[in-house]
């Protein structure tokens, strides 16, 4: 849907982003991190043509990124932009204008989105009687009347508490259903994890990771089991030999425990397995995958020091 290429941007002689490319598949979300100051806002506005690029260029479909193509694209900017004396009803259908609807169009479009976020009364509100939450709300409102095929999100979940939030995520899991391409700016790595297909890590204003976030965390993972078992736990450590260090341990009772091991050498799970077992009754084995959120900070820290280098 769209495919950014070798995209950079420099800002008094200060390099904001270098050479940054990637693409948006269609029915995908895309989640792109970096810590504040690596250039993702920038790199957003870039795409919806906010501002231009120095070097390279954005393509949407196939064709070199126009204005006519910003109608099929939903951005939410990370600074909320609501007329505050304007009330909920006439901010929405006004927006709804100004991305292509007819008034009719704009006026069922609200209908739909006030009944499905449980907001018909604030319709005659002004904007500045709202909460930043509600706010936020009619903000992607109007982010999505027009049904665009792109969705472009910077921070979307910031303002809203942890019931709104998963509002919010369930709907962008109904649009990547309904075959639509989502890139999400955000700091939350926890819903990086739970609805994202890829991620791009930027820092520095260059690319330093991409990939799905199944092969990201596997890419990062440090031969860490979790372990859960019944019995006695000096058995289960006496079972063990050098090859395996406990890092962490979970008492549930006399008799219940749960041991987070990490692996040393070549060591695998089943020769794990095999020595404790005869001495105490496995009951779960779980391999621990970094979180995103470890991802992020192992990739920054590490581009550091080679910077610092």
């Amino acid at each position: 849907m769209i495919s950014v290429e070798n995209i950079s941007k420099y800002f008094n002689r200060q390099t904001i982003l270098h050479d940054i490319s990637f693409s948006l598949q269609k029915g995908e979300i895309l989640g792109l991190l970096g810590p504040n100051g690596a250039g993702k806002t920038t790199l957003i506005r870039i795409i919806n043509q906010i501002t231009s690029a120095d070097k390279g260029f954005v393509s949407y479909g196939g064709d070199l990124m126009k204005e006519k193509h910003l109608l099929n694209i939903g951005y939410l900017p990370e600074e909320r932009g609501l007329y505050q004396s304007m009330t909920v009803e006439k901010q929405i259908l006004f927006l709804g204008k100004l991305r292509g609807l007819t008034s009719k169009e704009a006026q069922n479009q609200m209908e739909y989105w006030l009944e499905r976020f449980g907001i018909r009364e604030w319709r005659k509100k002004r904007i500045e009687e709202l909460s930043k939450g509600m706010a936020q709300k009619v903000q992607f409102i109007c982010t999505v009347l027009h049904e665009p095929d792109v969705l472009i999100l910077d921070e979307p979940f910031s303002g809203f508490d942890p019931i709104n939030i998963e509002l919010i995520r369930k709907e962008l899991l109904n649009f990547k259903k309904k075959g639509k391409s989502i890139i999400i700016s955000t700091h939350n790595m926890n819903n990086v994890e739970e609805i994202c297909d890829r991620a791009i890590l930027i820092n520095e204003g260059e690319m330093v990771l991409e990939g799905t976030v199944h092969d990201l965390r596997q890419q990062f993972k440090e031969g860490i089991y979790k372990i859960s078992f019944t019995g006695n736990m000096i058995a289960f450590a006496n079972a063990l030999w050098v090859g395996y260090e406990i890092i962490d341990k979970e008492i549930h009772s006399d008799d219940s425990f749960t041991i987070y091991l990490k692996m040393r050498q070549e060591n695998k799970i089943n020769d794990l397995l095999n020595a404790v077992i005869g001495h105490v009754n496995i009951t779960a084995v779980e391999e621990v995958l970094p979180s995103m959120e470890n991802v992020f900070v192992k990739s920054i820290n590490a581009q550091n020091e080679i910077i610092s280098e």
